[in-house]
Parts: C-alpha cells; structure tokens; sequence
C-alpha cells in the first residue's frame, strides 16, 4: 500500500454554507410598487431600526405576520393615510432580517409621504436609508434565503414578457435551477471521494477505477450538464428574446415581410431593387415574446457607394443575429436559389460563433441558425415545393406568416414542453455550464490516459466553476452589479 496522498486545502467536499451577511447596521426603506397611480401602494422596510419604526409610524405594536389596520403618521403624530400593517420578525422574512410592509393607497404624493415618515425615524444608533436598486434581495441573499440563481430569477420574474417566461423564472425562483446544478455538485463530490480511493492505493492490484465506476459516472455527470445547459439555454433566449436578420439578394420582399410581421409600415417599400440601404430594426412581441427583427440592405456587388456601405452592414447582422432568414423570390422564373449567397452566409456565422463561443440560447450551429424563407408565394402559378428547411410565405397576403410567427417562439424557447424543464437563465450562466462542460470533457480524456492525478484536479475545477452559479466565488463587485440591475423596493 502506498502512502495516502495529501489532501490539499482546496479539497473540502461538505456543503456550502453561503457568505456571511454584510456587517450593515443601516436599515433600508423603498416604495415596492411600480411608479404611476394605483389602488393600492407599498412601502418597504427591512433592518433592525423596525421595531421601534412600528411605534412611531403606526403608534402601537404589531402583531408578527398578523395584517393589522392602522393609521400610518408623519414624525408629527399626524395621519397620512390609513391601511395595512405586516410585521415579518427575523430571520422568518424575505431579507432574513425584521421586515416591515406598510400597504396603503396608491398615490404618488400618499407613497412619498410614507416613505419619508419611515426615513425620519432615523438616527445615530439605527440609521434608516433609502434602498438601492436590489438590494432587499441582496440582503436575502447574504443572509441564505436565496442563492444566486434564485436571486436572479426574482428580476426575471417580473420582467417576464409570457406566460412561458414566467414558468422559467418560478422554476428557477423555487429552486429547480439550483436543485439540478447541487445535484451535479453533490455527483462530482463522490467522483472526487472515489478517485481519492484510487489515489490512496495505487499499488493494488485491484483496478480500482473500474470498481468505482469513474467512467460510467463521469458520463453520467454530462449528461446532466447538458440536460441542465439545454434548459437554461432555452430559458435565457426566451427571457432576452431573439435577433433576427432578414438577408437575401435585393427586391425579394424583405422590407415587406418585416411590415407584414411588425402590422405596421416600418419600413419603405417599393418595386425598385435597392430600396434599403441602410438597417432597420423593429421590436415585436409575439405572444409576448421579444424578437429583434432587422431588415438589411440586399446584398449583392454595386459600385454605388451607399450600397456598398449598406451591405456592409448587412454582413455585420449576419454575424451578430441569433436568426438568419435568408429570404429569395419564390415566384422568380426559373427558379433560382442563390447557393452561392447561403453558402457564404453559413462560413460568416460559423467564424462568428467560433469567436464569440455564441452564448445565445440557440443551437451554435449555422446550418440550425440559418432559415430559408420563399417569399411572394401568392404569385405562384404552380403548386409550392418541398423544402423541409424552407418555410413559404407571402407578404402580401400573410400565408404562411403565423406558421412562421411560431417557429420564431419555438426558437425562443416558447412552448418548450420536454416536462417541464425550463429555467430562467443569464448568459454567463450558460459561460459557467459550458466551462464546466469543458472540464468534463477534459478529465475524460484525463480518464482515458489512466493520469488520476490531472484528472482530480479538472474535477476540483469543474466543482469550483459550477459553485459560481450560487456565488460562492464570486467577486463582491460582480454581485454588486448583478443586484444594481434590480429595481429599487426589490
């Protein structure tokens, strides 16, 4: 038996226990609601200065999680308005601290008055500030109640344009998205535990990385990377929406087919080739998810100079869409599909995924990326063609467009339906899944040449990449971003 190698002190393999709250003593306050006039309006409070808020603001105790109407009063005593008083005492609260929501009517100046009654109650021992952006859900986060995916998925929930977006963000908000990534996590634990087995005693005779199963269970870990990278992926292009280029040769009805999708005259149309010179970029919402759709110049060699600049450009959306529709003349006689033209394309959006490593959530390959679409169908004089890549429209009349339309959210990840599995998701989500994917892939080949020790160590680094997702590694700036991006009260 050969002598046990060290645990290094990167090796720890229990749980996380999540980072320390932030050593604060400020108690927060912030309007919850949205701006504008409503029925009902919130102000939110959080932080130790609570309880002695409530006697000042509401002139009595509270109840804990109990709804008490009350009076709520300025720093005079006197009445600013009137309703609903909740008192959530730590750590049972959303920020893990003692919490105070105060839901009254919805006016602006009722809302400001409120506000500044709960900011008076401020002093030297328990000051009281405004919240900045997020920062309710970062003190949730600092004090355990939610982990980083989690904390994320509240921003996505409320920004979520769909019913299909809303299922993605509350399957991350109640803990799937952290639930699949732990259960990696917990996997490459025990990969790590057995390898530490074959490391300890290399001299017996026993192949004891067959035993283990180290191969069966390295694959077995990648396949649940992936099914977790597929429905994050899906999830994060359904939550920012998709970018969609409208390219082919000049007058095949690419101005025409942004209108019809748009319902609206977004860009000139007429019979002369060349019409567009320039890009236009129109926002649609189908079934209420997002698609960046830009018209391009028709490409095509012109010595005129605006042209020429304007297809330029038309090259440079081909390289940062999520989509490409190549669109030709169904109706041209002969027909005549521009080969040359699809081809090119195909190399342009390759080269740009392999520099970009395309963090969309759509398929990185160019052939699943690039859509052909036949246009000016309702002048055809003989039945349609089979292509079973091609989608037939007609601009003019609108056949085929809804076929088309949901294609479109298909792509986006609308109506994904594989049980259920779809996660809200960022892209440098997908970055951390698909580094982690790479270090799988190299402890496989690792495996594959019996060097254990190369391989234990893309193993530690797969564990350390993957547990950035909940935030353990990550740099207090970075986390400090992530939550500026929420709206103030959240």
């Amino acid at each position: 038996m050969g002598p046990k190698r060290p645990m290094r002190p990167e090796d720890p393999v229990e749980a996380w226990r999540g980072p320390l709250a932030p050593q604060s003593g400020d108690t927060i306050a912030a309007i919850a609601t949205g701006a504008g006039v409503g029925a009902v309006g919130i102000v939110r409070v959080s932080g130790s200065a609570v309880p002695g808020l409530i006697k000042a603001v509401c002139g009595r105790t509270l109840q804990p999680r109990w709804a008490t109407h009350t009076a709520f009063c300025d720093a005079l005593g006197q009445p600013i308005d009137d309703g609903i008083a909740l008192y959530f005492p730590a750590p049972n609260s959303y920020t893990g601290e003692d919490v105070l929501e105060l839901q009254g009517h919805g006016g602006a100046a009722v809302l400001q008055g409120v506000l500044q009654a709960c900011l008076a109650c401020s002093s030297a021992e328990q000051p009281v500030r405004l919240a900045r952006p997020g920062e309710f859900t970062q003190r949730a986060f600092f004090n355990q109640k939610l982990d980083l995916m989690q904390a994320e998925a509240v921003a996505d929930l409320i920004a979520a344009g769909s019913q299909q977006a809303v299922r993605a963000a509350m399957a991350s908000l109640s803990g799937g998205f952290s639930e699949a990534v732990s259960a990696v996590q917990q996997g490459l634990i025990d990969l790590r535990m057995r390898l530490e087995a074959c490391l300890d005693f290399p001299e017996e005779d026993i192949d004891l990385v067959s035993e283990q199963g180290i191969g069966q269970k390295l694959a077995a870990l990648q396949e649940q990377l992936q099914a977790i990278h597929a429905a994050s992926s899906r999830g994060a292009a359904l939550q920012k929406g998709i970018r969609v280029a409208l390219v082919g040769p000049p007058n095949v009805g690419k101005s025409s087919l942004l209108n019809a999708l748009a319902q609206a005259p977004v860009a000139i149309v007429t019979p002369v080739a060349g019409t567009t010179r320039d890009r236009v970029v129109q926002e649609l919402f189908i079934d209420g998810v997002p698609v960046q759709v830009i018209d391009t110049a028709g490409i095509r060699l012109t010595e005129d100079l605006v042209e020429r600049e304007g297809v330029a450009r038309s090259w440079q959306a081909i390289e940062t869409a999520d989509l490409v529709l190549l669109v030709s003349d169904a109706s041209a006689h002969p027909a005549v599909w521009p080969e040359t033209l699809e081809n090119e394309i195909s190399q342009r959006m390759a080269s740009a995924a392999l520099k970009e490593q395309s963090q969309s959530g759509l398929a990185s390959d160019p052939a699943a990326r690039l859509w052909r679409v036949y246009n000016k169908c309702d002048l055809l004089t003989q039945p349609l063609q089979t292509d079973a890549r091609g989608y037939w429209v007609s601009a003019k009349t609108g056949m085929g467009l809804e076929v088309l339309k949901e294609a479109l959210k298909q792509a986006a990840g609308w109506g994904c339906n594989d049980g259920g599995t779809l996660f809200s998701a960022r892209a440098w989500h997908l970055e951390v899944l698909r580094r982690c994917q790479e270090s799988l892939s190299l402890a496989e080949e690792h495996l594959a040449a019996s060097d254990l020790e190369l391989l234990a160590e893309q193993l530690r680094l797969a564990q350390k990449t993957l547990s950035e997702l909940t935030g353990e590694f990550l740099a207090d700036d970075l986390l400090g971003v992530i939550f500026s991006q929420f709206c103030i009260g959240k």
